[in-house]
C-alpha cells in the first residue's frame, strides 16, 4: 500500500466506501433532505419527534452538527491524504465511521427516552474519533500548516458539547452559546479554506479560458487582516450576542470580507456556474455579518434571526453544496462543468435562503415563506442526492476512486 490509488484499488467492496467523500457527501445530502421532510410537519404540529430537544433546537442541531458534520468529514477525509501524502481511510474503517455519524442522528432524534449524557456521548463519538484520526494524519505527515483546520474542528466539537449541555438543562439551545460556537467555527473554516480554494480554482479556470485579470493570490496581508477581524467579531458574538460593540464589529467584518471577495475576480466566472457558485456562496458570509450587525444595532429581533440564516443556509449551505458538486465531479471522472441538474440545485438553495430571509421582513407572509424555504431546501439536497448519488455509488471505468 504505497499510494492512495493502490489503497483504494485494494478495497474490493462497495465503491461507496472507497473514498471519504462518497458516504459522507451522499449521507449528508440525504440527511439534509430527510430532516427537512421531518421539519415541515413538525413546524405545523402534525408530528412530534421523541427527542428531548425542543423542535427548533432539534432542527438547528440536525443541520449544523448533523449535516455539516458529515460534509466536513467528507471534505477532510478526501483532502487530508493530499495535504499529508499519507493513505486515506477506506473500506470498513470508513464504513464504521459513517455508521457512528448515523448513530448520532438516531440518538438525538430518540433522545426523549435516553439519559442526556448517553445521547451526548453517542453524538460526540463520531466527531471526536474523526478529529483524532485527522490529527494523527496531520502530525504524522508533518503538515503543520493545516493544524489550524484541526483547531477549528476542535472548537466545532466543543460547540456541539455545549449545545447538548444547554439542551439537557432545558434551555432553548437553538439560541444558545453552543450554536454560536459551532456556527462561528464553521464560518472560520469557510473563511480559511474558502480563502485558499476559491482564488485557486478561479485562477485555474480563468488562466485556461479568459486571459486577463486574475484573482489576487490567497493569504496576503489583507486576507490575514480580514480573518483576524472575523475571529474577533465572532468571539464577541459568541460572548455578547446583542452588544452594540458586536454589531459594529460585524458590520466592519462584512465590509472587509466583501472587499476580500472582490479581489478574487468572481465577476469573470459567470459563464461557468461551478466556479461562480463558490463566489456566491462566500458572499453570504459578509452579507450575513452586515445584516446581523445592523439588526443588532437596531435591536430588530425578527430580522436578526432571519439574518442569521444568511450564514446558516447561505454561507454554510451553498458553500458546502458547491464543494460537494465540484469534488464529486472531479473525483468520479466527470467533466468539471455544471449541467442543468447542478444549476437547478444551486438555484433551489439560493431561493431557500432568500425566502427564509424575507420571512423576517414580512411576518404576515412568514408561514408561506417558511414553507417555500423548506421546500426549496428539500429540492436542493434531494436533487443533489438524485443527480450525484449514482456516481458516488460506483467507480468510474478504469479508475480507483
Amino acid at each position: 500500500m504505497t499510494s492512495t490509488a493502490m489503497q483504494m484499488r485494494a478495497w474490493r467492496g462497495t465503491a461507496l466506501l472507497s473514498y471519504g467523500f462518497r458516504p459522507f457527501f451522499l449521507g449528508g445530502a440525504a440527511w439534509a433532505a430527510f430532516a427537512m421532510v421531518l421539519w415541515l410537519p413538525m413546524l405545523t404540529g402534525h408530528i412530534v419527534l421523541p427527542t428531548a430537544f425542543d423542535p427548533v433546537s432539534w432542527h438547528a442541531h440536525a443541520f449544523l452538527y448533523g449535516y455539516l458534520g458529515a460534509v466536513v468529514a467528507g471534505f477532510m477525509l478526501t483532502a487530508v491524504p493530499n495535504w499529508t501524502g499519507r493513505l486515506p481511510i477506506v473500506g470498513w474503517r470508513l464504513g464504521i465511521l459513517a455508521l457512528t455519524w448515523l448513530a448520532g442522528r438516531v440518538a438525538v432524534a430518540f433522545s426523549a427516552g435516553l439519559p442526556p449524557g448517553l445521547v451526548a456521548m453517542i453524538d460526540l463519538a463520531f466527531p471526536v474519533v474523526f478529529a483524532l484520526a485527522v490529527g494523527r494524519e496531520i502530525v504524522a505527515g508533518k503538515n503543520w500548516r493545516n493544524l489550524i483546520v484541526l483547531g477549528m474542528l476542535t472548537v466545532f466539537i466543543a460547540g456541539n458539547a455545549v449545545f447538548h449541555w444547554e439542551a439537557a438543562r432545558g434551555d432553548y439551545a437553538a439560541g444558545g452559546t453552543g450554536l454560536r460556537i459551532g456556527l462561528g467555527a464553521a464560518l472560520m473554516m469557510i473563511a480559511v479554506i474558502g480563502g485558499r480554494i476559491i482564488p485557486s480554482f478561479t485562477r485555474n479556470w480563468l488562466a485556461k479560458r479568459k486571459p486577463g485579470r486574475l484573482p489576487v493570490p490567497p493569504m496576503q496581508r489583507f486576507d490575514k487582516l480580514t480573518l483576524v477581524v472575523l475571529l474577533v467579531s465572532l468571539l464577541l458574538w459568541v460572548v455578547l450576542p446583542v452588544s452594540p460593540w458586536t454589531g459594529v464589529a460585524l458590520v466592519a467584518c462584512g465590509v472587509l470580507h466583501l472587499g476580500r471577495l472582490a479581489r478574487w475576480a468572481g465577476d469573470r466566472t459567470l459563464t461557468e456556474p461551478l466556479v461562480a457558485v463558490l463566489h456566491v456562496g462566500y458572499s453570504f458570509l459578509p452579507l450575513g455579518a452586515l445584516f446581523l450587525g445592523v439588526t443588532i444595532l437596531l435591536e430588530d429581533d425578527p430580522v436578526r434571526t432571519a439574518s442569521q440564516h444568511l450564514w446558516m443556509g447561505g454561507a454554510l449551505g451553498l458553500m458546502t453544496l458547491a464543494v460537494m458538486t465540484r469534488a464529486t465531479l472531479g473525483h468520479t471522472g466527470r467533466p468539471l462543468h455544471a449541467g442543468a441538474a447542478t444549476l437547478a440545485v444551486y438555484a433551489a438553495l439560493v431561493g431557500s435562503v432568500l425566502a427564509r430571509f424575507a420571512a423576517g421582513f414580512w411576518p404576515d407572509a412568514a408561514t408561506l415563506l417558511h414553507g417555500a424555504s423548506a421546500g426549496l431546501w428539500l429540492a436542493a439536497f434531494a436533487g443533489y442526492a438524485a443527480a450525484y448519488g449514482p456516481s458516488l455509488c460506483r467507480r468510474p471505468p478504469g479508475k480507483a476512486g
